[in-house]
């Protein structure tokens, strides 16, 4: 069995920004599109809550389906 190590990447210098489409409600998911190889996302009611992070490819195949 393989099993691989995923440590959690330091977020603290991270900007967060939200979608120009969300109006302003604090209602909205969050990116920081400023780490070379990951992009975290998060709800932006819950900023301390829990991140996904995500690599370029996927974040990328994810945006291409919502088009």
């Amino acid at each position: 069995m393989n099993s691989a190590h995923h440590s959690t990447p330091n977020l603290s210098g991270v900007q967060w920004r939200t979608s120009s489409y969300s109006g302003g409600n604090n209602e909205c998911v969050e990116v920081a599109p400023n780490l070379p190889h990951l992009i975290p996302v998060r709800d932006s009611k819950r900023p301390a809550g829990p991140v996904l992070i995500f690599d370029h490819t996927a974040w990328q195949a994810f945006v291409n389906d919502l088009a």
